[in-house]
């Protein structure tokens, strides 16, 4: 028994072929694709650093001179332009005008005309028959209207004349119991316009409707500027 047994350690053994294993051989192919672009690189940054930058004829570097007659000896391209050239800018101008609110204008009343002006009169008595109040009284309503223009009418005339027939005012020359001026103007009632009351009641009616339509308008303009 001369031969000694060595002892194998299983878990070296193990390792080592798992390392043989995981190894795998270098391709050429791989190699050779990086060295081409290596030396791709190296010519082109060497012996023409420019031209990627020199690919357009607008761009020149001063002082470097591309590699080759590249663009045969064509001069760079220039632009020029003729004449002076203004660019003006005009900002549009606007007026901005403020809006006042007028003041509010008093607005003073209009005084109401004095003939428009309401008089009452008081309520006149009934008249006794056969007198010239008793004559107008019926003249009044043979026209239509009430005891309220009677009792106007009364009052006018009581005011002017004091129902007299004659009565006669010495500044102005009014006549009669309706103050007629001049007096002759009755005439156009009757001829006995001077003595006649009857006469002197239908022409002073007939004027009161003309100018004011109704006894109490003439009493209220009488009582408003003293005159009818």
């Amino acid at each position: 028994m001369g031969r000694h047994l060595s002892v194998i350690d299983p878990v070296r053994v193990s390792t080592r072929a798992a390392v043989r294993r995981t190894r795998k051989p270098v391709r050429v192919s791989h190699f050779l694709f990086g060295f081409v672009a290596a030396c791709a690189f190296v010519l082109v940054t060497v012996v023409d650093p420019y031209s990627g930058a020199t690919a357009s004829p607008y761009f020149q570097v001063a002082g470097v001179e591309p590699a080759g007659d590249r663009y045969a000896d064509a001069p760079p391209q220039t632009v020029s332009v003729e004449g002076a050239y203004t660019n003006t800018v005009t900002r549009e101008g606007y007026t901005v005008t403020a809006i006042v609110k007028p003041e509010p204008v008093p607005v003073t009343p209009v005084a109401e005309p004095e003939a428009a002006k309401s008089f009452t009169a008081p309520s006149a008595a009934v008249p006794d028959p056969g007198t010239a109040k008793a004559y107008a009284y019926g003249a009044v309503q043979a026209r239509g209207w009430g005891e309220d223009q009677y009792s106007c009418l009364v009052s006018l005339w009581q005011k002017e004349s004091g129902w007299r027939v004659n009565a006669m005012n010495s500044s102005s020359g009014a006549y009669g119991i309706p103050q007629s001026l001049p007096g002759s103007k009755m005439g156009s009632a009757g001829a006995d316009w001077e003595t006649n009351p009857a006469t002197q009641i239908e022409w002073g009616l007939g004027y009161i409707v003309d100018r004011y339509g109704s006894p109490c308008g003439a009493w209220s303009k009488s009582q408003a500027s003293g005159w009818y």
